[in-house]
């Protein structure tokens, strides 16, 4: 299990850099924002809905039934993705000309891997990967110790607990898509894609900021589910944009831009929920971090301030 798990999480890293590649090739510059936005959003609803389906198919098959009927699915995905699906969009039987010519050029990069820019490339994102770890380190927060949180804090029975957290991932799948769709309309309309990408970020940031503060002021438990579920919303409306950036700042080599990008994330996942854990264990203390998820906000804030979108 434990090898299985490992294959499967080498295959998981390479989902969304893969996409980002492709998206770069398939997307004009200014609808990048929508279509990370709507493939983040449509994650989130796979996340929703993943686990009572794989109890339904556990109720009907046995746990190891499960592991077959979606490892069936999946092979089957592949076959139609496999013909359906072009990495040069000009290749693609369907496409017109008219669109082919508001997409950008294809370069094949397949055979210039070795001419990746790594080092100026890791220099450029290092300040956007930093921004995305503290992201992915509220975004740990609320997907590992939310459902915890309403549970233990108010002594809510498991089903109205993970109802509670629900409501809160839903307001997410929403942001996710609504980013996109302004962080583009705001780059058609100014062209700057310092006010389309970064600024952006730092307003939906600092709004999320702002929904947390009364998480300390009141007991009362749909005020806190209502401003926790707006926190997340303005939390998710920064992920748009920010997998835009990667194809804005190395259109050529989105795919490795996006894969630095995300191993802020990535490192979030591995520390923030054993963080979470020992803050806990140590003072009882379930808003505790929350408060240090507030200050990565203002750490990221600073740093989107002070990184000049080049």
């Amino acid at each position: 299990m434990v090898i299985a798990r490992l294959l499967l999480g080498f295959g998981e890293g390479a989902t969304f850099p893969t996409a980002t590649s492709a998206m770069a090739r398939w997307t004009r510059p200014v609808d990048r924002g929508f279509a990370q936005g709507i493939t983040h959003a449509f994650s989130r609803v796979g996340n929703s809905l993943t686990p009572p389906m794989v109890v339904g198919l556990m109720a009907l098959t046995g746990w190891r039934g499960s592991f077959i009927a979606l490892g069936i699915a999946s092979c089957i995905w592949v076959v139609f993705w496999y013909f359906l699906f072009r990495d040069n969009p000009a290749d693609h039987p369907r496409i017109s000309q008219v669109e082919l010519s508001e997409l950008p050029p294809y370069v094949n990069t397949a055979t210039k891997l070795s001419r990746v820019p790594w080092k100026s490339l890791v220099l450029r994102m290092l300040p956007v990967t930093f921004v995305y770890f503290c992201y992915g380190w509220t975004l740990w927060l609320y997907l590992s110790w939310l459902p915890q949180y309403f549970k233990n804090r108010y002594s809510l029975e498991l089903k109205d607990s993970a109802l509670f957290a629900t409501g809160v991932f839903f307001a997410g799948v929403i942001g996710d898509a609504l980013g996109g769709v302004i962080s583009d309309l705001i780059l058609r309309k100014t062209r700057d894609l310092q006010m389309a990408r970064r600024n952006l970020v730092v307003i939906c940031f600092l709004c999320s900021l702002v929904c947390m503060i009364p998480l300390f002021l009141t007991r009362n438990l749909t005020i806190l589910a209502t401003c926790l579920a707006a926190a997340f919303f303005f939390a998710e409306m920064t992920i748009g944009p920010m997998w835009a950036i990667p194809m804005d700042i190395a259109p050529r080599y989105a795919g490795s831009a996006s894969g630095i990008m995300n191993c802020g994330s990535a490192l979030a996942a591995i520390l923030s929920p054993v963080t979470f854990g020992y803050i806990i264990d140590q003072t009882q203390n379930w808003e505790l971090p929350f408060i240090g998820s507030m200050g990565l906000f203002c750490g990221r804030i600073d740093c989107c301030v002070l990184d000049e979108a080049r």
